[in-house]
């Protein structure tokens, strides 16, 4: 089974456990297995933040994905380290499955596009 941590760093209201679970289930969905990945939920502030050092834009975002290991093949007995999403609750407001499911075929490897629509609709029904 996929180890999701989900950290709550707002003061917003989350749903931490919903969102262990819609991880669980789309990588589950996806073929994934075993492997670890981080979910956060962060402030307007640090997603604009994290946006800027990372892609040079300053503004606050739904989601931002940090993949590590993807689907690459990985020597035997190394954990997957899948990466993580970050969420900011006061962006994506109630709606956060939607982005949850967008940022965690980031991790594994989707790229914008028709692929990636039709499996985001699959999973954020």
């Amino acid at each position: 089974m996929v180890d999701v941590e989900v950290s709550n760093l707002t003061r917003s209201p989350v749903d931490e456990e919903g969102a262990a679970e819609l991880a669980r289930r789309v990588l589950a969905a996806e073929g994934l297995e075993e492997g670890e990945v981080g979910v956060q939920f962060v402030s307007p502030e640090r997603i604009a933040e994290l946006k800027s050092e990372h892609l040079g834009v300053h503004e606050a975002t739904d989601v931002l994905s940090f993949p590590i290991d993807g689907r690459e093949e990985l020597p035997a007995g190394v954990p997957r380290q899948l990466g993580d999403v970050v969420l900011c609750p006061e962006v994506v407001r109630d709606e956060w499955r939607a982005p949850l499911v967008h940022g965690l075929l980031h991790l594994l490897g989707y790229d914008h596009g028709a692929k990636m629509e039709a499996r985001e609709r699959l999973h954020a029904g």
